[in-house]
Order: C-alpha cells, then sequence, then structure tokens
C-alpha cells in the first residue's frame, strides 16, 4: 500500500462539475492498493498518518501531528501510484489491486482512519473521474509505502 501525503491549506475534489469533499488546513492523501496489502497495512499506515509531525508548531518547526492538530483530511483512492515505469512508455498497472481487492480495503482504510484519528475523513469516489484541487502548504510532501517499513 503506498500513500502520497500532501499537507494543504486547502483542497477539494469534484465529480462531473460537482463538489464532493473540502477542506481548508489539513492532509490531501492518495491511497494506492496492492493485490498483496492487508489490514496490517492499514494499521501501519494510518498510524503513521495520525501521528506524522508535519505541522508547524509555535515556533513554526514541523512538530504537531494530524492528530494533535486541527487538521481534516480528504483520501482519494489512486491506482496509478503503483505505476511501472521501467518498461517502454506506457505505464503498467499491473501490481494495482483490481476493485474486488481494491475497494474493501479502501472502505477498511477509511474506517481506520476515521477511528484513528477519532474524526471523521472526507473522500473522493473510487474509481471516478475526479477533479483534484489543493493547495500545498509548505510545500509539504510525503510519500510512504508499507512494503518499505524498516
Amino acid at each position: 500500500m503506498r500513500i502520497v501525503i500532501q499537507r494543504v491549506s486547502e483542497a477539494s475534489v469534484a465529480i462531473d462539475d460537482s463538489e464532493v469533499a473540502t477542506i481548508q488546513k489539513g492532509l490531501l492523501i492518495l491511497l494506492g492498493i496492492e493485490n498483496e496489502d492487508t489490514q496490517e497495512d492499514i494499521d501501519w499506515l494510518c498510524n503513521k498518518i495520525a501521528n506524522l509531525r508535519i505541522f508547524p508548531d509555535e515556533d513554526g518547526v514541523m512538530n504537531i501531528s494530524l492528530k494533535a492538530s486541527e487538521g481534516n483530511v480528504i483520501l482519494v483512492s489512486q491506482f496509478t501510484l503503483h505505476a511501472s515505469t521501467k518498461k517502454g512508455n506506457r505505464p503498467s498497472y499491473i501490481k494495482a489491486a483490481k476493485p474486488d481487492i481494491a475497494i474493501p480495503l479502501y472502505e477498511a482504510f477509511i474506517k481506520t482512519l476515521q477511528t484513528t484519528l477519532g474524526k471523521s475523513i472526507q473522500t473522493g469516489d473510487f474509481g471516478a473521474d475526479m477533479k483534484v484541487h489543493l493547495v500545498n502548504d509548505g510545500p509539504v510532501t510525503i510519500i510512504i509505502d508499507s512494503k518499505n517499513k524498516e
């Protein structure tokens, strides 16, 4: 499981010109799911997201976690995070989980992250053609792969 975390001052997601999610200060998280991902990957990533100290303290030092901040979250599924570009010029998505595997894991990720944070999160719509708007704050962008824990 792979995520791209972007600290934002604002973000939104629209589907068919209709806004389905919007936040001010917080995180926009893109989530890519592989076939072999499990609840263990979800638990590890959700704990990491909640406790990653990437919000500024009173001295401007990144020392505050999402859990300790007033920040909100938009979570967007994005299978292209598992693109392989090693061969040729057309990306291969063979490692990305198909919907029958990915959707239950995506839904479990949402529930686990909400429980870990103690607040609801907003989402895009799995598999939809979404327009994502964000103002990256910092900029702060972090990529985490649950297969690279050690």
